[in-house]
Parts: C-alpha cells; structure tokens; sequence
C-alpha cells in the first residue's frame, strides 16, 4: 500500500517510422536476398515489427496500409455518419410499415 509504482523506461520515446520507410522494408523483406532477422538488425527494427508491417501490407494493400495514428479522416466520418442516419431513418419507415400492415390486418373481413 504504502509502496509507489516506478514508470518504466521514462525518457525513452517510441519509434515512428514514415510509411515509405515502411513499405521499403517489406519490398526488401520479400526480394528474398537476406533473412528477416538480418534484414531487421540492418534497418534498426525487431523482426517481428517487420513480418507485422509485411502482413498488414498484405491485408490491407498498399493505399489503406501504415495509415499513422489518430481519428479517422474527416471524409470517413461524414460517410459514416451519413450512414448511421440513413439506417435511422430507414428503421423508422420500417417500423412504420408495420405498424401500418397490422392496422391494416385487423380491419379485414
């Protein structure tokens, strides 16, 4: 209770790397001329981090992936919003409809 915590590794920053960067270290990995794990020492990188970029190049192709940190751009939101007014709306006619079909079938014969 009375002990206090101590923050690891305090003055050390994390790595950022550009996506040319990124994209150049995939291309090499996959030339196929040295091994992941030499290649990964050469570039300053674990060789984890540089199967991980592979695989999400490979996933998500080159235009969508190392798209950095932070919130979406601005046009993904609006669409995303477009859409969740949309889907309101919709949900609404539909209700409406139902109700509607259900009045409707109780007044037949």
């Amino acid at each position: 209770m009375g002990k206090e915590m101590e923050k690891v590794n305090v003055g050390r920053k994390r790595a950022r790397f550009t996506k040319e960067f990124k994209l150049e270290a995939v291309r090499l990995l996959e030339l196929g001329e040295k091994p992941a794990t030499q290649l990964a020492a050469e570039l300053g990188i674990r060789r984890n981090q540089l199967l991980k970029w592979q695989a999400q190049l490979r996933s998500k192709g080159p235009e969508k992936a190392f798209r950095g940190p932070g919130a979406k751009r601005l046009s993904e939101l609006s669409e995303v919003e477009r859409l969740r007014r949309e889907l309101k709306r919709v949900t609404e006619e539909r209700d409406i409809l139902k109700k509607a079909a259900a009045y409707f079938a109780k007044e037949l014969p």
